[in-house]
Protein backbone atom coordinates (compact mmCIF):
# COMPACT_ATOMS: atom_id res chain seq x y z
CA UNK A 1 0.00 0.00 0.00
CA UNK A 2 0.93 3.53 -0.38
CA UNK A 3 1.15 6.00 2.29
CA UNK A 4 -1.69 9.00 1.99
CA UNK A 5 -0.55 11.55 -0.30
CA UNK A 6 2.91 10.18 -0.67
CA UNK A 7 4.74 7.51 -3.65
CA UNK A 8 6.23 5.44 -0.32
CA UNK A 9 5.07 1.86 -0.33
CA UNK A 10 4.71 0.07 2.52
CA UNK A 11 5.45 -3.52 1.34
CA UNK A 12 5.99 -5.01 5.18
CA UNK A 13 3.76 -2.85 7.72
CA UNK A 14 4.80 -4.76 10.40
CA UNK A 15 8.30 -3.35 10.91
CA UNK A 16 8.92 -1.90 14.49
CA UNK A 17 8.86 2.20 14.25
CA UNK A 18 10.19 4.92 16.60
CA UNK A 19 13.62 3.19 17.77
CA UNK A 20 16.36 3.83 15.04
CA UNK A 21 19.68 5.30 16.23
CA UNK A 22 21.23 4.37 13.46
CA UNK A 23 21.18 4.10 9.65
CA UNK A 24 23.60 2.79 6.36
CA UNK A 25 23.42 4.63 3.30
CA UNK A 26 24.36 3.19 0.04
CA UNK A 27 26.06 5.36 -2.80
CA UNK A 28 25.26 5.09 -6.06
CA UNK A 29 21.88 5.37 -6.85
CA UNK A 30 20.29 5.77 -3.17
CA UNK A 31 22.33 9.18 -2.66
CA UNK A 32 24.61 9.67 -5.99
CA UNK A 33 23.55 9.97 -9.83
CA UNK A 34 27.26 10.44 -10.71
CA UNK A 35 27.73 7.07 -12.01
CA UNK A 36 24.01 6.87 -13.35
CA UNK A 37 24.77 4.27 -16.52
CA UNK A 38 27.39 2.18 -14.84
CA UNK A 39 25.35 -0.93 -16.03
CA UNK A 40 25.67 0.38 -19.37
CA UNK A 41 29.68 -0.08 -19.03
CA UNK A 42 29.97 -3.00 -17.38
CA UNK A 43 27.50 -5.07 -19.31
CA UNK A 44 29.13 -4.75 -22.56
CA UNK A 45 32.43 -6.02 -21.05
CA UNK A 46 30.90 -9.02 -19.71
CA UNK A 47 29.13 -9.93 -22.86
CA UNK A 48 32.98 -9.06 -24.81
CA UNK A 49 34.42 -11.33 -22.44
CA UNK A 50 31.92 -14.14 -23.01
CA UNK A 51 31.43 -14.04 -26.47
CA UNK A 52 35.28 -14.90 -27.05
CA UNK A 53 34.50 -18.31 -25.68
CA UNK A 54 33.03 -21.63 -26.99
CA UNK A 55 29.91 -21.79 -25.38
CA UNK A 56 29.68 -17.78 -25.98
CA UNK A 57 29.75 -18.30 -29.69
CA UNK A 58 27.04 -21.15 -29.45
CA UNK A 59 24.77 -18.94 -27.00
CA UNK A 60 24.41 -15.65 -29.20
CA UNK A 61 24.59 -12.30 -28.09
CA UNK A 62 20.96 -11.77 -27.11
CA UNK A 63 21.34 -14.57 -24.68
CA UNK A 64 24.72 -13.65 -23.37
CA UNK A 65 23.28 -10.31 -23.33
CA UNK A 66 20.51 -11.51 -21.07
CA UNK A 67 22.69 -13.84 -18.87
CA UNK A 68 24.77 -10.72 -18.13
CA UNK A 69 21.64 -8.46 -17.51
CA UNK A 70 19.96 -10.80 -14.78
CA UNK A 71 23.32 -11.02 -13.04
CA UNK A 72 23.95 -7.30 -12.72
CA UNK A 73 20.79 -7.04 -11.59
CA UNK A 74 20.84 -9.41 -8.62
CA UNK A 75 24.43 -8.37 -7.88
CA UNK A 76 24.16 -4.45 -7.59
CA UNK A 77 25.54 -3.41 -4.24
CA UNK A 78 28.56 -5.79 -3.97
CA UNK A 79 32.02 -4.91 -4.63
CA UNK A 80 33.14 -4.50 -8.31
CA UNK A 81 36.05 -6.89 -7.77
CA UNK A 82 33.61 -9.93 -6.72
CA UNK A 83 31.57 -9.13 -9.96
CA UNK A 84 34.90 -9.50 -12.01
CA UNK A 85 35.21 -12.61 -10.17
CA UNK A 86 31.81 -13.70 -11.53
CA UNK A 87 33.18 -13.00 -14.87
CA UNK A 88 36.41 -14.58 -15.02
CA UNK A 89 34.67 -18.01 -13.75
CA UNK A 90 31.89 -17.64 -16.49
CA UNK A 91 34.66 -17.38 -18.97
CA UNK A 92 36.59 -20.55 -17.56
CA UNK A 93 33.22 -21.98 -17.41
CA UNK A 94 32.56 -20.99 -21.29
CA UNK A 95 35.67 -22.92 -22.75
CA UNK A 96 37.64 -19.09 -22.88
CA UNK A 97 41.09 -18.32 -21.00
CA UNK A 98 40.11 -15.76 -18.34
CA UNK A 99 41.73 -12.53 -17.46
CA UNK A 100 42.79 -11.82 -13.62
CA UNK A 101 39.40 -10.51 -12.13
CA UNK A 102 41.74 -7.50 -11.21
CA UNK A 103 42.44 -6.97 -15.02
CA UNK A 104 38.43 -6.62 -15.88
CA UNK A 105 38.09 -4.34 -12.95
CA UNK A 106 40.86 -2.16 -14.13
CA UNK A 107 39.47 -1.85 -17.56
CA UNK A 108 36.11 -1.53 -16.59
CA UNK A 109 36.97 1.63 -13.69
CA UNK A 110 39.04 3.09 -17.27
CA UNK A 111 35.56 2.71 -19.11
CA UNK A 112 33.55 4.11 -16.71
CA UNK A 113 35.59 7.04 -15.21
CA UNK A 114 35.95 8.28 -19.20
CA UNK A 115 31.93 7.41 -19.11
CA UNK A 116 31.52 10.34 -16.10
CA UNK A 117 34.36 12.54 -16.93
CA UNK A 118 32.14 15.54 -18.04
CA UNK A 119 29.78 14.87 -14.82
CA UNK A 120 33.11 14.78 -12.60
CA UNK A 121 34.86 17.72 -13.88
CA UNK A 122 31.43 20.18 -13.95
CA UNK A 123 31.26 19.49 -10.36
CA UNK A 124 34.47 20.14 -9.83
CA UNK A 125 34.37 23.43 -11.53
CA UNK A 126 31.14 24.82 -10.56
CA UNK A 127 29.89 24.42 -13.43
CA UNK A 128 27.08 22.30 -12.14
CA UNK A 129 25.17 22.38 -9.22
CA UNK A 130 25.83 19.23 -6.85
CA UNK A 131 21.70 18.59 -6.33
CA UNK A 132 21.88 18.11 -9.88
CA UNK A 133 23.41 14.48 -9.50
CA UNK A 134 22.14 13.72 -6.60
CA UNK A 135 18.77 11.89 -5.75
CA UNK A 136 15.86 14.19 -5.13
CA UNK A 137 15.42 14.24 -1.48
CA UNK A 138 18.51 13.04 -0.27
CA UNK A 139 20.33 16.11 1.29
CA UNK A 140 17.05 16.52 3.42
CA UNK A 141 16.53 12.99 4.79
CA UNK A 142 20.30 13.03 5.87
CA UNK A 143 19.59 16.31 7.86
CA UNK A 144 15.95 15.09 9.12
CA UNK A 145 18.28 12.00 10.28
CA UNK A 146 20.69 14.03 11.93
CA UNK A 147 18.18 16.42 13.34
CA UNK A 148 16.85 13.30 15.03
CA UNK A 149 20.48 11.98 16.75
CA UNK A 150 20.43 9.11 14.15
CA UNK A 151 24.54 8.42 13.30
CA UNK A 152 24.95 7.89 9.27
CA UNK A 153 26.95 5.96 7.68
CA UNK A 154 28.05 5.28 3.97
CA UNK A 155 28.89 1.87 2.55
CA UNK A 156 29.64 1.49 -1.04
CA UNK A 157 31.27 -1.60 -3.35
CA UNK A 158 33.00 1.36 -5.16
CA UNK A 159 36.38 1.62 -4.36
CA UNK A 160 36.94 3.54 -1.47
CA UNK A 161 38.51 6.52 -3.33
CA UNK A 162 36.40 7.13 -5.31
CA UNK A 163 33.34 7.22 -3.00
CA UNK A 164 34.89 9.58 -0.43
CA UNK A 165 35.70 12.21 -3.44
CA UNK A 166 32.51 12.26 -5.01
CA UNK A 167 30.66 12.38 -1.48
CA UNK A 168 32.48 15.39 -1.05
CA UNK A 169 31.46 16.65 -4.52
CA UNK A 170 27.94 16.69 -3.71
CA UNK A 171 28.58 17.85 -0.11
CA UNK A 172 27.28 14.86 1.38
CA UNK A 173 30.26 13.89 3.09
CA UNK A 174 29.61 15.33 6.44
CA UNK A 175 26.31 13.87 7.39
CA UNK A 176 27.89 10.50 7.97
CA UNK A 177 29.75 9.16 11.01
CA UNK A 178 31.73 6.62 8.41
CA UNK A 179 31.97 6.48 4.73
CA UNK A 180 33.43 2.88 3.40
CA UNK A 181 33.88 1.46 0.40
CA UNK A 182 36.12 -1.49 -1.69
CA UNK A 183 39.42 -1.94 -0.48
CA UNK A 184 42.15 -3.03 -2.70
CA UNK A 185 42.55 -5.86 -0.52
CA UNK A 186 38.29 -7.23 -1.37
CA UNK A 187 38.67 -9.47 1.51
CA UNK A 188 38.80 -6.35 4.21
CA UNK A 189 35.42 -5.11 3.07
CA UNK A 190 31.51 -5.81 2.64
CA UNK A 191 28.66 -4.59 3.83
CA UNK A 192 27.76 -7.25 6.08
CA UNK A 193 31.30 -6.47 7.55
CA UNK A 194 30.18 -2.68 8.26
CA UNK A 195 26.54 -3.73 9.50
CA UNK A 196 28.24 -6.35 11.76
CA UNK A 197 30.35 -3.47 13.12
CA UNK A 198 28.13 -1.16 13.81
CA UNK A 199 25.49 -2.95 15.36
CA UNK A 200 28.32 -4.62 17.73
CA UNK A 201 30.14 -1.55 18.42
CA UNK A 202 26.24 0.18 19.46
CA UNK A 203 25.32 -2.65 21.19
CA UNK A 204 21.86 -2.44 18.63
CA UNK A 205 18.96 -4.61 18.52
CA UNK A 206 17.57 -4.98 14.42
CA UNK A 207 15.16 -2.56 14.84
CA UNK A 208 17.13 0.34 16.03
CA UNK A 209 18.91 0.21 12.33
CA UNK A 210 17.95 0.92 9.05
CA UNK A 211 19.63 0.65 5.43
CA UNK A 212 18.76 2.25 2.73
CA UNK A 213 19.78 0.95 -1.27
CA UNK A 214 19.01 0.55 -4.43
CA UNK A 215 20.94 -3.27 -4.49
CA UNK A 216 19.99 -6.32 -3.39
CA UNK A 217 23.15 -6.56 -0.79
CA UNK A 218 22.49 -3.60 1.64
CA UNK A 219 18.40 -5.01 1.78
CA UNK A 220 19.25 -8.41 2.58
CA UNK A 221 22.09 -7.81 5.29
CA UNK A 222 19.71 -5.37 6.73
CA UNK A 223 17.13 -7.95 6.99
CA UNK A 224 19.61 -10.68 8.14
CA UNK A 225 20.43 -8.84 11.16
CA UNK A 226 16.42 -8.13 11.72
CA UNK A 227 16.65 -4.17 10.47
CA UNK A 228 14.38 -2.32 8.71
CA UNK A 229 14.82 -1.90 4.74
CA UNK A 230 14.39 0.82 2.51
CA UNK A 231 14.17 0.41 -0.83
CA UNK A 232 15.20 3.13 -3.31
CA UNK A 233 13.65 1.92 -7.17
CA UNK A 234 14.83 5.24 -8.58
CA UNK A 235 15.58 5.54 -12.44
CA UNK A 236 19.22 7.17 -12.57
CA UNK A 237 18.14 8.21 -15.94
CA UNK A 238 15.28 10.12 -14.95
CA UNK A 239 15.32 10.66 -11.29
CA UNK A 240 12.10 11.30 -9.48
CA UNK A 241 10.59 7.99 -11.48
CA UNK A 242 10.28 4.53 -9.89
CA UNK A 243 12.10 1.86 -11.84
CA UNK A 244 9.67 -0.99 -11.66
CA UNK A 245 12.07 -3.38 -12.24
CA UNK A 246 14.08 -2.38 -9.25
CA UNK A 247 11.48 -2.15 -7.28
CA UNK A 248 10.58 -5.79 -8.14
CA UNK A 249 13.83 -7.25 -7.39
CA UNK A 250 13.80 -4.99 -4.19
CA UNK A 251 10.79 -6.17 -2.51
CA UNK A 252 11.91 -9.63 -3.43
CA UNK A 253 15.40 -9.04 -1.61
CA UNK A 254 13.00 -8.41 1.38
CA UNK A 255 12.53 -4.46 1.25
CA UNK A 256 10.14 -3.36 4.12
CA UNK A 257 9.68 0.17 2.22
CA UNK A 258 10.13 1.10 -1.29
CA UNK A 259 10.73 4.75 -2.34
CA UNK A 260 11.67 5.98 -6.29
CA UNK A 261 13.29 8.50 -3.96
CA UNK A 262 12.92 10.96 -1.11
CA UNK A 263 11.11 13.94 -2.08
CA UNK A 264 8.38 12.35 0.15
CA UNK A 265 11.21 12.73 3.12
CA UNK A 266 9.22 14.18 6.18
CA UNK A 267 6.51 11.40 5.62
CA UNK A 268 8.90 8.60 5.37
CA UNK A 269 11.02 10.04 9.08
CA UNK A 270 7.78 10.16 10.12
CA UNK A 271 6.38 6.72 9.60
CA UNK A 272 9.58 5.33 10.31
CA UNK A 273 9.93 7.27 13.79
CA UNK A 274 5.67 7.04 14.62
CA UNK A 275 5.50 10.51 14.12
CA UNK A 276 2.79 12.78 13.44
CA UNK A 277 -0.41 11.02 11.34
CA UNK A 278 2.04 7.96 11.12
CA UNK A 279 2.12 7.68 14.89
CA UNK A 280 1.63 3.94 16.68
CA UNK A 281 -2.41 3.54 16.92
Amino acid sequence: MLLPGTRIEVVNPGIARGRIRHALFDFDGTISLIRAGWQGVMAPLMVEALRDTPKGRELGEAELERLVRDYIAESTGIQTIHQMIWLAERVAEFGGTPRDPREYKRIYNERLLAHIAGRLSSLREGRAAPEEFTVPGARELLEALRARGVRCYLASGTDEIYVREEAELLGVAGYFSGIYGAQEDWKRFSKRMVIERILREHGLSGEEFVAFGDGFVEIQEAKAVGGIAVGVASDEGNPGRLDPWKRERLVRAGADLVVPDFRDHEALVGYLFAEGPWGER
